[in-house]
């Protein structure tokens, strides 16, 4: 049997694809902070193994990561799913909060990278999916934490996809558009192509096993109008945006 180790996996897409990969016969090292939650989703299928853990400590990740080999001597696949985000704090420029968001989001994921580094070099093979967003494409009205930390997520993911593919290790970008999470449910306004965690989950499942590409983006009706946005002149995207965001001077 294969074994993926998924962080994020008590709720949302992390939740969702772990069943994915459980379902479809895979080992699964479960991670998140919520021990409880974790525990209620390895009960739901035996393939599913609880790992808690707090990705904002870079000794516990490898500490973890130690437990995942040694249970399962082999791991194929690494997806790294985790995100906080508070849109009542992203009105003002909050520092603190910025650097929590950025301490989850961004080094959050960079610690559990750091964990499997060595690890994926050493075997020259498998798989490393990290999990940005589709507001890390440009800068939208109230994501000055949350959009910031995300791509800075892309562009790591791009930087790691050279220095990993040296040593013939997949790095792969999933940017999920608007997905009904408990993330998602604090949104104050209607969220365009609104999609479910197990759609998320079919997309990735499908991207990582039967497809190459370096990014998994969904869903395609949403983000090829955001990558269409992406190249346009400044000044048309602000204005553009401020008419979609109805985003108003004072």
């Amino acid at each position: 049997m294969k074994t993926i180790w998924i962080t994020g996996a008590s709720s949302g897409i992390g939740k969702s694809l772990a069943l994915k990969f459980a379902n479809e016969g895979w080992q699964v090292a479960a991670s998140a902070r919520r021990e409880d939650l974790l525990n209620q989703l390895s009960e739901s299928n035996q393939n599913i193994s609880p790992f808690p853990l707090d990705v904002t400590s870079r000794e516990n990740c490898e500490e973890i990561f130690e437990k995942i080999k040694n249970k399962f001597e082999n791991i194929d696949t690494c997806f790294f799913s985790t995100g906080t985000w508070d849109p009542k704090k992203e009105k003002e420029i909050d520092i603190d909060q910025m650097k929590k968001v950025m301490e989850v989001n961004f080094f959050g994921t960079l610690n559990c990278i750091k964990a499997v580094e060595m690890y994926f070099k050493e075997k020259k093979n498998g798989n490393i999916s990290i999990v940005s967003s589709i507001a890390g494409y440009r800068g939208l009205p109230n994501s000055t934490g949350y959009g910031a930390s995300k791509a800075a997520l892309n562009n790591l993911t791009e930087s790691l996809y050279f220095d990993f593919g040296r040593y013939n290790v997949r790095v792969s970008l999933i940017s999920p558009g608007f997905i009904k999470t408990p993330m998602t449910d604090k949104n104050q306004f209607k969220m365009p192509f609104l999609k479910t965690p197990e759609f998320a989950a079919e997309k990735i499942y499908n991207g990582l096993i039967n497809g190459s590409s370096f990014e998994i983006d969904f869903p395609k009706e949403l983000t090829l109008i955001l990558k269409f946005l992406k190249i346009l002149p400044d000044s048309v995207y602000f204005k553009l945006i401020r008419k979609l965001t109805k985003y108003q001077k004072l």
